[in-house]
């Protein structure tokens, strides 16, 4: 005779796992109706927890304060000591990702960020695209002392970027601007298939099975001069700081391949032209001042009076869209520059979060001159370029997820 044992049955191991993980979502007291204990590893992780989204007792030693969750509140502490411990210890009890969120939450819930002015606080953090964001925004209230262990935070988090991101980047940019340059006497190896099919299907022989190209279309290959002029112009109000980021090393990338000119423009109300320092994005990064109003209309402008070569340029603006200029001058600078041949893109967002909150009628005005606006992560940018490069539609990310063409 066999004998099952029900595991969610009181006493049994999914039950007792079961009150485990709601006792640690919870977080204690009477109220919370597991009647569960924790010990160890398990009331470590909850004084950590609680450190942060309730009452904890502020002493980094792991021991919960047994309160009911609805009387619970926040608190690290106020000094770098008790911080650093507790940044230590989400360091041994939790993945790297979950790492990343708790440090964030920390900084918006708790007002750590002056603390991160410190070296050894910044030598206790988990590095991510959202922090690079917090210390660029505290660049200019950080001492001497800290600012070369921030640049050291802030160049692993671009290393780090660069290397996923830059070769998918040229290789695919690379194929559109061999695309973008078809010639039509190809050799063998440049023919695009595709097209000289589709060119030529009235000469399909039904007897032979087989279609007769009178004219062949090819690739041009990528010669040393430069083939397309791409400007980006970045908002750099404080809600695009991911944005930021992810700009600037893109904008190192396109530097470094020869058939593209790459100009990078940041603006609040101000223009701040970066392009000589896109040999490094951390100089770029530095050279950005998170925070203040948003002028796109000034921005505008001044690219578009960069522009030499309108039929051959791509100009990115990556911003929420919330005008503090003049707003029908900066869709006329729009309408212009897309009348005169320019590829004018507008991203919401450049990173990994999805749309922001932004202008929904400028969106849908730029919408109705053919630039639609839409939020892009990185991984999608690459793609969003190539299509740019070849002046085909936009690969525009839908509300599933997926990609539709505008």
């Amino acid at each position: 005779m066999t004998v099952t044992t029900d595991s969610t049955a009181p006493g049994g191991a999914g039950h007792d796992e079961r009150l485990r993980r709601w006792r640690m979502v919870l977080g204690g007291g009477e109220a919370d109706g597991t009647g569960c204990s924790l010990a160890g590893t398990d009331a470590a992780m909850d004084g950590a927890l609680t450190a942060l989204y309730g009452r904890g007792d502020a002493r980094g030693d792991g021991r919960a304060d047994h309160r009911t969750a609805r009387d619970r509140s926040a608190g690290l502490g106020a000094s770098a000591p008790s911080v650093a411990r507790w940044l230590g210890d989400i360091r041994t009890y939790f993945p790297s990702s979950v790492v990343q969120v708790m440090q964030r939450d920390a900084i918006d819930r708790l007002g750590l960020s002056a603390l991160l002015l410190e070296p050894e606080m910044l030598e206790a953090v988990e590095a991510d695209v959202h922090l690079v964001g917090t210390l660029l925004s505290l660049n200019k209230a950080m001492p001497e002392t800290t600012k070369e262990t921030a640049r050291a935070v802030v160049r692993k988090v671009v290393d780090d970027l660069e290397k996923r991101l830059a070769t998918r980047t040229r290789a695919t940019l690379t194929g559109a601007l061999d695309r973008s340059a078809r010639i039509s006497r190809p050799r063998h190896r440049d023919i695009d298939w595709n097209r000289t099919i589709r060119a030529n299907l009235k000469n399909y022989l039904p007897e032979y099975r087989t279609v007769v190209p009178e004219r062949l279309i090819g690739y041009g290959r990528a010669a040393q001069s430069v083939k397309k002029d791409v400007v980006l112009c970045i908002d750099q109000s404080g809600s695009m700081a991911a944005s930021v980021v992810y700009a600037s090393v893109f904008g190192a990338v396109l530097a470094s391949m020869r058939a593209i000119a790459t100009r990078l423009v940041v603006f609040d109300t101000a223009v701040v032209d970066l392009t000589d320092q896109l040999d490094d994005p951390v100089d770029v990064l530095f050279g950005t001042q998170l925070g203040g109003g948003t002028d796109i209309n000034r921005a505008l402008a001044y690219c578009q009076s960069r522009i030499t070569r309108p039929a051959d340029t791509v100009v990115v603006l990556i911003s929420d869209l919330y005008e503090g200029g003049i707003r029908d001058e900066m869709l006329k600078r729009v309408a212009a520059m897309k009348a005169s041949g320019v590829q004018f893109v507008a991203l919401l967002a450049l990173s990994d979060e999805g749309a922001p909150a932004y202008d929904r009628e400028h969106a849908a005005a730029l919408a109705a001159l053919g630039a639609p606006a839409f939020a892009c992560t990185p991984d999608l940018f690459p793609e969003v370029m190539a299509a740019a490069i070849e002046k085909r539609p936009l690969p525009v990310p839908d509300t599933a997820g997926g990609l539709r063409n505008p």
